[in-house]
């Protein structure tokens, strides 16, 4: 599949997600996915500069993004002190300002949430009740389908994208072929980072476009 030039405002997609090992297959699977449908992913993980401030990185990657795919599923309390996480709402809540208060570009911005239960946000936080909530009930399939079907309604797109059920194998067979790239890159799974796995979906697609 053709790989779009990633350096325009309206070819950003933000990702707003947990990053811990619970979530990665299906972190994953939306970098695949973005990427595949011709967007660009950007998230927190991209720069490991320790001299920027974090809160100051999201709001450069949020300014930078017309998109936002947010998933507020995370709601367990951390087993280590109790407490919930609450960067995934607090990031959502910026990009929704952006959108209401910023320039002409920054109204423009389109958003995705995302939880395990469509109705479940009302409990934890019902001011976004406005907001149509799609479910993944952590489904890698249902994930793919919710992805696909947002950008492929995004006002920007202007021919069908590739169906669910189309990237759904196409999924399949990127993972079935990546080990072995994995293998020849002398990588360890435990040593995949962010990049890695941006570099093997481009790489798999630009190959897979031919």
């Amino acid at each position: 599949m053709k790989q779009k030039a990633p350096g325009t405002y309206k070819r950003q997609v933000f990702i707003n997600c947990p990053f811990d090992a619970e979530y990665l297959p299906l972190f994953r699977i939306i970098v695949f996915v973005v990427n595949a449908c011709g967007y660009h992913v950007r998230c927190a993980l991209e720069s490991q500069d320790a001299g920027e401030v974090r809160m100051v990185k999201i709001l450069r990657l949020i300014r930078e993004c017309q998109f936002g795919i947010h998933d507020i599923s995370r709601t367990e309390l951390d087993p280590a002190n109790g407490l919930p996480r609450f960067n995934m709402p607090l990031e959502l809540g910026l990009f929704l300002g952006a959108a209401y208060f910023g320039d002409a570009a920054q109204k423009g911005k389109r958003v995705l949430v995302l939880d395990a239960e469509r109705y479940r946000y009302q409990k934890f936080i019902s001011d976004i009740a406005g907001q149509d909530i799609k479910a993944h009930s952590n489904d890698p399939a249902k994930m793919i389908h919710a992805i696909r079907d947002w950008l492929n309604a995004l006002p920007a797109q202007k021919k069908p994208l590739p169906g669910g059920k189309m990237l759904v194998r196409l999924f399949s067979d990127f993972m079935r072929d990546t080990p072995k790239t994995i293998d020849l890159l002398k990588l360890h799974e435990s040593d995949i980072s962010f990049a890695d796995w941006l570099w093997l979906v481009r790489n798999w697609l630009g190959k897979s476009a031919r």
